[in-house]
């Protein structure tokens, strides 16, 4: 069938061409998202990258699958897109109070919707691979890796996610396989000092979880602040990209959300979703104007066993991805 559809395709068969690659289609959006650490940054890269494809097609020689080759061409698409950002030349905001502990490196930085991740091949990466495929799509884990050098990023994302073996990693990026082994290894030592490796977690959507959120939900929309510090870890870490502000440990959060409470913060409802295999939410603020309840952004929470230690709280843009409406008409008085 895949034979058919390349033979149709390279004979100027777009239809052909589209149903080709089409079932690599998320695990391309995934893998440019790993390496970009930007949704809209990554569905740049996958449409750039499927047009080189068609454009490129005569090229393909079938000396590997079709799905390595749209690996390699959406890779170096990243690499070229990694090299050719800069940051950006706005003056840095003023910090608020309480102060962060803190400021952030990843202004770019989006999350991930799970609905995207249902039924991807990445599930089952190749026998090189050394992280599972839950902790590959962390916020905790993009973030490390974002982190990394462009050619480091794409080596370990290539080896140690997807599997792939050095000399097909080599030959995927153009280098030769003693570049790849050296990227890799400094990529490794790099990742363990800045990623901690998942700590011991509820079972994702299970009773545990559930519970863990459902107390998060009532204290954070009653703007219970005992409540809420009271759900997290020790080292929990507060976040708010693309604002570079970070606060870490329960006592600086705490002054966080005091002040943020005070200053006059009206989010009362939150909708659940899932982000990079967590827990999120859709936050709702009153609107006076209209009395809807507006969405003012996504909150993506880390769960463990010992209770919330990250929360990151994302701007309204990355809110049509999860499928959040625009507005929502508030609860019938009680």
């Amino acid at each position: 069938m895949a034979a058919d559809l390349l033979q149709q395709a390279r004979s100027g068969d777009r239809d052909a061409f589209a149903a080709l690659v089409e079932p690599y289609r998320g695990e391309l959006h995934l893998l440019c998202y790993r390496m970009l650490g930007s949704l809209q940054d990554a569905e740049d890269a996958v449409q750039e990258a499927l047009l080189s494809a068609w454009l490129g097609l005569d090229g393909f020689e079938g000396r590997s699958s079709v799905r390595t080759w749209l690996h390699r061409i959406v890779t170096n698409r990243c690499l070229n897109a990694l090299r050719a950002r800069r940051p950006a030349a706005a003056p840095a905001p003023v910090a608020p109070d309480p102060q962060p502990t803190r400021l952030g490196e990843l202004p770019w930085l989006q999350p991930y919707p799970d609905l995207l991740l249902d039924g991807l091949p990445d599930d089952n990466p190749g026998p090189e691979a050394r992280y599972e495929s839950r902790e590959a799509i962390s916020l905790a884990f993009v973030t490390a890796v974002q982190l990394l050098p462009p050619n480091q990023r794409a080596v370990l994302l290539l080896r140690d996610v997807l599997g792939y073996r050095a000399a097909e990693t080599a030959d995927l990026l153009g280098l030769t396989e003693s570049a790849v082994t050296s990227a890799l290894k400094r990529a490794r030592a790099t990742l363990q000092a800045t990623h901690t490796p998942d700590r011991p977690a509820p079972v994702p959507g299970g009773p545990d979880e559930r519970a863990l959120t459902d107390r998060f939900v009532t204290a954070f929309t009653a703007h219970d602040v005992p409540a809420l510090i009271a759900l997290m870890t020790d080292d929990v870490w507060v976040k708010m990209p693309p604002l570079p502000f970070e606060y870490r440990g329960p006592e600086s959060a705490g002054r966080f959300f005091t002040a943020a409470y005070g200053q006059g913060c009206t989010i009362s409802r939150l909708i659940p979703t899932r982000a990079n295999g967590q827990p999120a939410w859709g936050e709702y603020s009153s609107d006076p104007r209209t009395d809807l309840l507006r969405c003012t952004g996504v909150l993506v929470a880390t769960c463990t066993t010992g209770g919330i230690s990250e929360l990151t709280h994302f701007e309204t843009t990355v809110a049509p991805y999860f499928g959040l409406p625009r507005t929502l008409r508030p609860d019938p008085p009680r």
